[in-house]
């Protein structure tokens, strides 16, 4: 068989509520994820091993990622093997758009794309459900990197309930030099809890707001604008207080709204149609910005040629 191309697409959360950290060393999450036009692109081909380089074609700078058994898409496609028992290799060539350690699931991106072009490679027919109960052994962001669109996200983040979006909707994305770590981020929220403690009270119970969903099924952006919440964007402001003034800039240049994707530092700034956001992309480049206009909900992980 020749090459299997897959593209899966990166994300951002509409919402992102976090819960108090619990005794496995995870916090309970109720989030709104929504897959944009912004993909990670996965080759398998027929190999005696399991091989992985990246393109260097890449968006992104690619040289110092590694390419061992600690790379998600080796363990995407070993757990794949084992689960079907195949013994076939493949060399699987990725490239990067996504930005690394940018809060968009660069990363989950990749492991989704790798299993579903593995599965097509090798002739393992596991369904497209079968692929997302593989893809929560990875990380929570990877079962939605399979599936696209939008849905709501609980438990870790992987236990998904598919919501409709009314429209299309148009994003301009701005990219920082510096990634967060993940787990930076959960520990600076939990810091900052602790320290205010008695002005804060006890970390809420993750959820989201219906008023969030009704104005995302209606394709509403001027009630939705208002709706976007993210409890880890105080504590990535505080890590990078440049995004201060970048999201300033993007409400400047027309964006109903902008807030931090995830765990950041990419920020996401909603438009009100494509020709917005190209204005408003087209401005903030002028001020020196790196950005993308991008348009959602995207398709989950699938083969593209």
């Amino acid at each position: 068989m020749s090459a299997v191309i897959v593209r899966a697409p990166g994300k951002i959360n509409l919402a992102l509520s976090v819960g108090p950290l619990a005794d496995d060393g995870y916090h309970p999450l109720a989030t709104v994820f929504l897959a944009v036009g912004l993909y990670e692109y996965v080759a398998a081909e027929p190999a005696d091993t399991l091989q992985l380089e990246f393109d260097p074609a890449s968006a992104i700078p690619v040289a110092d990622l590694a390419t061992d058994d600690s790379n998600l898409v080796i363990r995407a496609a070993r757990l794949l093997a084992e689960a079907t028992g195949c013994t076939a290799g493949a060399r699987l060539r990725v490239k990067k758009n996504v930005p690394i350690a940018g809060g968009m699931g660069g990363g989950s991106a990749d492991a989704a794309a790798t299993l579903v072009a593995c599965n097509e490679l090798w002739g393992t027919n596991l369904t497209r459900t079968d692929l997302e109960s593989l893809a929560a052994q990875l990380g929570s962001d990877v079962p939605f990197a399979v599936s696209g669109g939008a849905a709501i996200g609980t438990g870790r983040g992987e236990q998904l309930a598919r919501t409709l979006v009314g429209g299309e909707l148009h994003w301009v994305l701005r990219f920082n030099d510096r990634g967060i770590s993940t787990p930076a981020a959960y520990r600076a929220l939990d810091e900052h809890r602790a320290q205010f403690a008695e002005h804060l009270g006890p970390a809420p119970i993750p959820e989201v707001d219906p008023a969030l969903l009704q104005a995302l099924r209606a394709g509403d952006v001027g009630a939705l604008a208002p709706q976007l919440v993210n409890d880890l964007q105080a504590p990535a402001l505080r890590m990078r207080p440049e995004l201060v003034a970048a999201l300033a800039a993007g409400e400047r240049a027309g964006a109903l709204t902008g807030i931090v994707s995830g765990s950041g530092p990419t920020l996401a700034f909603l438009a009100r149609d494509a020709q917005d956001a190209a204005a408003i992309a087209e401005r903030l480049r002028g001020d020196g910005h790196r950005v993308a206009q991008v348009s959602s909900p995207a398709e989950g992980a699938t083969r593209c040629c």
